[in-house]
Parts: structure tokens; C-alpha cells; sequence
């Protein structure tokens, strides 16, 4: 049985401006986390983070699985320990849909296996919700110029 998370923030901005907030390993590096991310499809990448515990050693393993521009990312998330064993093999999917002048951004990520990533999963679940409504929010108040925003 698996577990998702699931979680929707309204962004005042363009799905251009909120787009390139999600596929710029510039950008991506300030509110999530380092990364050599490209914005093409089947493009493997990294994120890279501080290690947690015994069971993840702080890079993300991904690859590009679906690119839509201004509508629809999705790529693989996998991690574990570093010995070559993945712990969490899951998705993330960006939606975005325009909602008047703003963008509704929809993040998925699937993949939780209830038992094995319950505690992964309680604390991605909060941790991209503080990653969505503050950090996410606050980069591109900050980095844009975006006539969209009220």
C-alpha cells in the first residue's frame, strides 16, 4: 500500500514566472535545495542536502520523467542510505493551471510505501508545505518582475 502527499498553494505570478521558478537549477538551488537540474526529458540529476540519520545520505537521485512547459514537471525521487540501496523511490509532479492573474501550483508526490516511508513521509509532508507557502513564495516574490503579481 502506498501513502501520497498532496498539497496546492495560489501563486499571484504568471505560470512563466512560477515555471521558471520550478526548471532553473538557479533558482531551484535558492528555495529547495543544490541541484544540477536541466529542464530536459530523461535528464538524470541530484539534489543534494544535509545526510539524515542512518537511512539517507542526503542526495536525491532523479531523472526527468515528463516536461510540459508552464503546465506539467515530473521526475523521479529516489534516495537511501549511499550503499547503493534506495530507501524511498518515488514521483514528483508539479501541476500548473492558471487561476486569474495568479497560478495555482498542485505538487504530488507519490510513492510512499505506508509502512517502510511512514516517517519519510511525515516529514516531507510538512516540509513541503513549509517549502511551498514560504520558501517557494518568498524566491519568486523576490526574483521577479512579473506584472502579474497584486
Amino acid at each position: 500500500m502506498k501513502k501520497d502527499i498532496r498539497q496546492t498553494v495560489y501563486l499571484p505570478y504568471s505560470p512563466e514566472t512560477v515555471w521558471h521558478s520550478l526548471t532553473t537549477k538557479e533558482a531551484i538551488s535558492q528555495w529547495l535545495m543544490e541541484t544540477d537540474f536541466e529542464a530536459i526529458q530523461g535528464y538524470k540529476f541530484q539534489f543534494k542536502t544535509r545526510p539524515m540519520g542512518r537511512n539517507f545520505d542526503g542526495i536525491v537521485h532523479c531523472q526527468v520523467l515528463e516536461l510540459k512547459p508552464h503546465t506539467r514537471l515530473s521526475y523521479s525521487w529516489r534516495g537511501g542510505p549511499g550503499d547503493g540501496t534506495i530507501h524511498l523511490d518515488s514521483v514528483v509532479t508539479w501541476t500548473l493551471t492558471p487561476k486569474g492573474p495568479g497560478t495555482e501550483l498542485l505538487l504530488e508526490h507519490t510513492g510512499f510505501e505506508r509502512w517502510k516511508n511512514f516517517m519519510a513521509h511525515f516529514f516531507m509532508n510538512m516540509g513541503w508545505k513549509s517549502i511551498l507557502r514560504k520558501r517557494l513564495a518568498n524566491y519568486i516574490t523576490e526574483h521577479s518582475h512579473d506584472t502579474a503579481h497584486a
